[in-house]
């Protein structure tokens, strides 16, 4: 029997025939993307250099941005009782926040806090996407602030990209050199920033001005220094392209009724160059909205286009939107071909929140985060005590008939001014303290306060006895703590 050909274009094939058949090769199309055509860049080196852009998001990531870094400079400056208000004292294990002090026990506050935060993330994600990238997010307004810079120095993004395919000059040396003169000296001052914040900020920058820092003060600053000099400077981008964890797990938050920037698709499609007021050629050719001026992606920060649809490398910053909004404004058609858009909004559907699955678990779980916060805050103490027996020996008895146990409290003042405090046991049985009732402890001091009490052998049980310690505030008598111990006897 002959062999059956077969062949790509074969209709049919002949299943009698034992014989194997001819191996068919199959030529799939590849098109290569070379480094520019995937950022955007049309450099050489595949920078981006995106273009400034002005507009209502810009505007308001501007401020966001610009209230951040404020804040960042200045929190460390405030005082509050002659204090900064937030100081991260490691070598003291304190962390003073705005009057409160919080010492290594009290880290259980924080971590609740963080956990609030992140669930607050998630919360706020489920309606805006990535906001938080684009608007408060320190990488961004670092990069945000070093283009700027840049753009100072070496002009707009097409200028910068001659300057990067130009030749070595005294030009491109001094805008070079001085550009990363700037870059230094903001990123110097951010080491500083953040340094602050754990050592108190006037000595801080009086010491690293003056040369006068220790080893390691100055080695912490310029190590973050030098951090963000790569980070802004260099990197830009690829922290939010390949290092941010954020990017890589934000969409399993999302749903259908989630506003991120996006392409209408429908309408802009399908995209091509026009002139000003050409409605009724367009209608005829077939032409959507999108005038494909290519500016949503040279005004990326991370250099994709968003008209390839939702990416992770999106940011959610606007900027897209601002350019395409004044594309739109100078045709005469109508915004927001691209913007703040959910899946329903671009099909027309009427959605409700409440009955999102993600909208009530994030919702209820920020709740309860900031009700354990209150609990937590509620239930802390101002006072710290601890108390340690006499391990020496478990019971003295004296020459008149009494037994004694000798123990040792540790007792820390918590907060920020002198307190006097009342110390007491409390039995059913007849003990009593052996000491100075009243202590005196200045801010933030601990003491090792030895203490004995005293029983008579006959009035009390043999054997192991609790009792409890108790450190009262003189003048804050809510403000206490106790705790039992035993006390032992022939």
């Amino acid at each position: 029997m002959p062999k059956s050909e077969v062949t790509p274009n074969s209709p049919r094939v002949n299943k009698s025939v034992s014989a194997k058949p001819s191996p068919v090769e199959l030529h799939i199309p590849i098109k290569i993307l070379s480094s520019e055509t995937a950022t955007g860049s049309n450099t050489p080196s595949g920078n981006i250099h995106f273009r400034e852009q002005k507009g209502d998001f810009q505007r308001l990531r501007t401020m966001m941005n610009s209230l951040l870094i404020v804040l960042f400079f200045a929190l460390p400056f405030i005082s509050i009782d002659g204090r900064q208000a937030i100081l991260l004292d490691i070598s003291q294990q304190q962390f003073f926040f705005f009057g409160i002090t919080l010492w290594p026990q009290d880290f259980t506050l924080l971590a609740w806090i963080f956990i609030a935060a992140a669930f607050g993330l998630f919360f706020i994600t489920v309606f805006w996407g990535r906001v938080w990238c684009g608007y408060l997010c320190p990488q961004t307004a670092w990069t945000f602030i070093y283009v700027w810079i840049e753009t100072r120095i070496e002009g707009s993004s097409n200028k910068r990209k001659q300057l990067d395919k130009a030749s070595w000059s005294g030009s491109k040396i001094g805008k070079r050199s001085t550009k990363h003169l700037l870059w230094g000296l903001a990123a110097l001052l951010t080491g500083c920033g953040f340094i602050s914040y754990f050592i108190p900020a006037r000595e801080l920058y009086i010491d690293i001005l003056t040369g006068n820092a220790s080893f390691w003060v100055t080695s912490w600053v310029w190590f973050f220094a030098i951090c963000t000099y790569l980070n802004a400077g260099w990197m830009r981008e690829q922290m939010c392209l390949h290092c941010c964890p954020y990017s890589r797990f934000q969409a399993v938050m999302f749903d259908a009724n989630t506003k991120t920037v996006t392409y209408d698709a429908q309408r802009g499609e399908s995209r091509g160059p026009r002139k000003r007021k050409q409605e009724t050629n367009l209608r005829e050719s077939n032409l959507g909205d999108c005038v494909d001026c290519n500016l949503c992606v040279e005004v990326c920060p991370t250099g994709i286009d968003i008209r390839n649809g939702l990416q992770y490398e999106c940011i959610n910053c606007g900027a897209c939107v601002d350019a395409c909004n004044e594309t739109m404004l100078k045709f005469d058609y109508k915004p927001n071909l691209i913007g703040y858009m959910s899946e329903n909004d671009l099909k027309g559907v009427s959605y409700s929140y409440w009955r999102s699955p993600r909208f009530l678990g994030y919702g209820a779980a920020v709740v309860i985060m900031l009700i354990v916060i209150g609990l937590d805050l509620n239930s802390r103490s101002e006072i710290q005590l601890n108390v340690i027996r006499d391990r020496q020996s478990l019971y003295r008895e004296t020459a008149d008939n009494k037994i004694e146990n000798t123990y040792q409290l540790k007792i820390r003042n918590k907060t920020q001014d002198t307190k006097q405090y009342q110390l007491a046991v409390d039995s059913e049985m007849p003990f009593s303290l052996i000491a100075d009732p009243i202590i005196t402890l200045a801010a933030g001091e601990q003491v090792d306060y030895p203490v004995t009490v005293l029983a008579d052998k006959d009035a009390i049980p043999s054997g192991r006895k609790m009792i409890q310690f108790s450190v009262t505030d003189v003048k804050q008598p809510s403000q206490q703590v106790s705790q039992e111990t035993g006390f032992f006897s022939p």
